[in-house]
């Protein structure tokens, strides 16, 4: 098994110790380029984490959605609304029966809403871009699909052609403040993102430190003991020394007795 998938395949609560392992156990091998590459892999965010573990669980998840993905594609392209309806038909059901599955492989029976809107959109997105869907199991954050129109989102992507409605014209200035209005939510959701990687890479940073302050007070008392060792281990030398000289010299006046 790969270090990197044993790593991403880990408790999260045990990664930064986990990786700490490998790195320790490709350096003892020589393997210093292995070392290198396992050290710089970041600990997942908790969304990336659960769906992560769904695919180390069943590598078949990446292949069943790339396969969802070049299906909607095609059909797309022939503009074929019945088989892109029922494609859309299919992927969320895929996507729903997947975020079950794994919130249930991570043991997270009751996700938070922020949580289980991540992960499935990690999924929606994997369903998009292959590239997403490749890196499935070794993902750090929650993806989200940033292509145009509906392409990987659960909802409809096709709307049968039907004879088109006379557009509604809103006034300039509703429009402005609608704009204005999305443009402010994106930003806070944006901002929230931001957020919640922030503080995932403070708590690693916080275990990370942790962990070599326990390293640094376990090898302080080592090296005390060690010294110990060493004093102890050269008064007894010296006291051999002594004891050696005075055997010495009595073994000379023995003789010219």
């Amino acid at each position: 098994m790969d270090p990197l998938d044993e790593l991403y395949a880990a408790p999260l609560e045990d990664f930064t110790a986990v990786r700490a392992e490998l790195v320790a156990a490709a350096k003892k091998r020589g393997a210093t380029d292995e070392a290198k590459r396992i050290s710089a892999a970041r600990k997942p965010t908790t969304a990336a984490w659960v769906v992560n573990r769904l695919a180390h669980a069943d590598d078949a998840v990446p292949r069943r959605l790339t396969d969802l993905g070049a299906r909607l594609r095609e059909a797309h392209a022939e503009t074929d609304g019945a088989r892109i309806r029922e494609l859309t038909a299919e992927q969320r059901r895929l996507i729903d029966d997947l975020t079950r599955a794994a919130f249930e492989e991570a043991e997270l029976p009751k996700p938070s809403a922020s949580l289980r809107d991540d992960v499935t959109a990690t999924l929606q997105a994997a369903v998009a871009d292959p590239d997403v869907a490749a890196r499935i199991g070794r993902l750090t954050k929650a993806e989200q699909w940033s292509g145009f129109g509906g392409f990987g989102d659960s909802a409809a992507v096709f709307t049968p052609k039907t004879e088109p409605k006379p557009a509604k014209r809103d006034k300039p200035a509703a429009t402005e403040d609608r704009r204005e209005r999305d443009e402010a939510r994106a930003e806070l959701a944006a901002a929230e993102r931001a957020k919640a990687e922030a503080d995932e890479a403070l708590a690693e940073l916080q275990s990370d430190l942790a962990t070599a302050r326990l390293r640094h007070h376990d090898a302080r008392r080592r090296l005390d003991e060690a010294e110990a060792a060493l004093a102890a281990a050269e008064d007894a030398y010296d006291k051999g020394k002594q004891a050696s000289r005075e055997a010495a010299q009595r073994v000379r006046r023995a003789n010219r007795r």
